[in-house]
């Protein structure tokens, strides 16, 4: 079992930065990717970014957020990140941190789940 709990969300001005950890533990060295969800009211949970933190850190994210967001690990903390810059009020929804085996966009391919955090951009 690997356990994610995620933190560092909040009211943002648009423009604004914030930065989201997932904080992982258990049996982490079973998942080599770890990715970020969010699910806004009355739509369905989508993909925003995903690391693999085994070959290198490489990156996938949501064409929505690339050139905003950025993805990154630290292995000695068992800790992602997700920075968060230049925010639109369309960024608004519970983001989620996942672990998983492969950084893939589908969430049904990723085995662990955190409880989410809300993030809410002002315009």
């Amino acid at each position: 079992q690997v356990q994610l709990v995620e933190s560092g969300g909040g009211l943002v001005q648009a423009g604004g930065s914030l930065r989201l950890s997932c904080a992982a533990s258990g049996r982490t060295f079973s998942s080599r990717a770890m990715g970020w969800f969010r699910q806004a009211p009355g739509k369905e949970r989508e993909f925003v970014a995903a690391i693999n933190i085994w070959s290198g850190g490489s990156t996938n994210y949501a064409d929505s957020v690339k050139g905003r967001f950025t993805i990154s690990g630290d292995n000695a903390k068992n800790t992602v990140y997700l920075q968060m810059d230049s925010l639109k009020p369309e960024d608004t929804a519970v983001y989620y941190c996942a672990a998983g085996v492969l950084t893939t966009t589908r969430a049904a391919q990723y085995y662990y789940w955190g409880q989410g955090t809300q993030v809410t951009v002002s315009s």
